[in-house]
């Protein structure tokens, strides 16, 4: 069983940038394939961002291609998502989770192989 817990979440304006931070607790995250989602008020939660177990893929959605940089730290047991240049469209709650199945590539969007989800942090920018 993994716990994971999201942090970095706040108000930013737009351009701006946030850090969000994902740790586990449990079990070491370095066995785990993780991905970044996002749900808006009214939308459905859509992916983000994910990273294989060893770091070496890497998948983006398009609309966030050369902002938003995925990566992970399996010594200190967290996965965090650098976001830049963010846009009042990007506000969401965002969440981190954990597939115990390998993935990588295009697998990583799959939100149905994550098993393990955080609470989610809030990320709000405004124009």
């Amino acid at each position: 069983q993994v716990q994971l817990v999201e942090s970095g979440g706040g108000s930013v304006q737009a351009g701006g940038s946030l850090i969000l931070s994902c740790a586990a607790s449990g079990r070491t995250l370095s066995s785990y394939g993780v991905g970044w989602f996002r749900q808006a008020p009214g939308k459905e939660r859509e992916f983000v961002a994910g990273i294989s177990y060893s770091g070496s893929s890497t998948y983006y959605t398009d609309s966030v291609k050369g902002r938003f940089t995925i990566s992970r730290d399996n010594a200190k047991n967290t996965v965090s998502l650098q976001m830049n240049s963010l846009t009042p469209e990007e506000t969401a709650v965002y969440y981190c989770a954990a597939a115990s199945a390998y993935l990588s590539g295009r697998n990583l969007v799959e939100e149905r192989m994550y098993a393990y989800w955080g609470q989610g942090t809030q990320v709000t920018v405004s124009s």
